[in-house]
């Protein structure tokens, strides 16, 4: 009976004590004193005791019930002095903002037209070639590989204008080709074919040479070669969609040369099992940041880097009971180089790519005003699955959709995939940050994630 009693104690204390909680005042970002941040205002966040009073520069700041808070505060250049309190702890930050500092005008270059075109090739593989002379953006055609060669007329600050045919040109950095003295010839086009592989469609290009090309996946798929012996210096394969997929949604493609061909591939629609959608579907999941970078840090001081893992764990063990084919990038607190989680995802033969995240914000933007999911993608055939996933998100956290946005993320440029990196809230938001830490709400997220990727493969059934 004593014991009985004892142990009832102990768990009351036990319980009281983790009700009680309190933090001790902690600032997570900035994330050291004495900074040089170039912006018109910055934010503090971090953890405080949400029973006592948290002052910053004599304006009381909110401490949300788990104790993160955070707050927007203007930098004047120069020198700025905050002074935060909470309870008897004190502690003060300086932040010094350059003066005389205005954006900076961005250098036209001119455009140089050469007397003569220039022949290069490509010395890096997957090498972007852009439709302007931007080194980001969603202005990718198409990734070239190493030895393609190309046609130079012209270059603008970094960039060589890159001739592909009649009023059509594309742009290279520099840094990723080799002027080479012989002369390019345009390519023969000897034949092609289209084949079924089994789990592929494949367009088999046999040509003369290497040259530059590009995919568009609308309706029909067009695969545009260029710098080819025709009229114009362009050749076009038209591949009709709608005879090969019907109203089926592209799931992926890729495009290699092997010696002188050009072998398309592009991946047949799922077989769908009716009781069982996501039955042998290989799903691929990747768990952002790891080892040395530790994403973004939560109001708490929970990096992005160990949360991410334990969504990305869960997740995998749901799909999984789903009969999902799953597997992972990372599964501890490694390092992975975004090439390499793509490279990984294509080795495997994935269908599907999801890139888990927990999101921040720049000086400049306020984090509470800032919460709720975003999904990113990169390629039209990525935009379906995120839709799913976020409708299901939305309907069943009741989380804000804060959008589904086409960005030039690395590692939703994958092609073989459909590949999106989902943000599932802002752990630089105390709100989102104290329901992301927690372990039932990671459960209800998971099961909204299978249930979106379930629903969007029962779609094109």
């Amino acid at each position: 009976m004593f014991y009985r009693v004892l142990i009832l104690i102990v768990a009351i204390i036990l319980i009281f004590s983790v009700e009680q909680k309190s933090f001790s005042l902690d600032i997570v970002y900035p994330k050291k004193n004495n900074v040089t941040i170039n912006s018109k205002s910055t934010f503090f966040i971090g953890s405080a005791d949400k029973d006592k009073p948290l002052i910053i520069n004599n304006e009381k700041v909110a401490v949300h019930p788990s104790g993160g808070f955070a707050k927007t505060v203007k930098l004047t250049p120069g020198e700025n002095t905050f002074i935060i309190k909470s309870g008897d702890k004190t502690l003060v930050y300086k932040i010094i903002r350059p003066k005389g500092t205005h954006p900076s005008k961005i250098r036209q270059n001119k455009f140089i037209v050469y007397p003569e075109r220039k022949s290069a090739i490509v010395n890096n593989q997957n090498s972007p070639l852009r439709s302007t002379p931007i080194d980001e953006g969603i202005n990718r055609i198409s990734h070239l590989q190493k030895d393609i060669p190309l046609i130079l007329d012209g270059e603008q600050g970094n960039f060589y204008r890159v001739y592909l045919g009649d009023d059509t040109y594309g742009w290279i950095l520099k840094s990723q080709v080799k002027i080479i003295p012989e002369n390019i010839k345009p390519v023969e086009i000897k034949k092609y074919e289209i084949f079924d592989d089994g789990e592929f469609y494949v367009i088999n290009i046999e040509l003369s040479g290497k040259t530059p090309w590009e995919i568009d996946a609308s309706n029909p798929i067009k695969i545009k070669l260029y710098n080819t012996q025709t009229p114009d210096n362009m050749f076009t394969i038209n591949f009709d969609r709608q005879k090969y997929f019907g109203k089926k949604n592209l799931i992926g493609y890729n495009a290699n040369f092997d010696g002188n061909n050009l072998i398309v591939k592009l991946r047949k629609p799922l077989k769908i099992d009716k009781k069982k959608p996501l039955k042998q579907v290989k799903i691929t999941i990747d768990a952002g940041h790891g080892g040395h970078e530790y994403g973004a840090i939560g109001c708490l001081g929970d990096k992005e880097k160990d949360v991410m893992l334990q969504y990305a764990k869960v997740l995998k063990d749901e799909l999984q009971s789903r009969g999902a084919d799953v597997t992972m990038t990372r599964e501890d607190d490694s390092y992975i180089g975004l090439q390499d989680r793509v490279d990984f995802t294509n080795k495997y033969d994935s269908s599907i790519f999801i890139s888990l995240h927990g999101n921040a914000l720049p000086d400049a933007l306020d984090p509470i005003s800032n919460n709720g999911t975003e999904i990113y993608y990169y390629y039209p055939q990525a935009r379906p699955i995120a839709g799913f996933i976020m409708a299901s998100m939305v309907g069943e956290l009741g989380a804000k959709n804060h959008g589904i946005i086409q960005r030039s993320f690395a590692v939703v440029r994958n092609t073989n995939a459909l590949a999106i990196l989902l943000e599932i809230g802002y752990l630089i938001n105390p709100e989102d940050n104290s329901k992301i830490i927690d372990s039932a709400y990671r459960e209800k997220t998971i099961k909204a994630i299978a249930n979106g990727i379930e629903n969007y493969i029962n779609s094109q059934r």
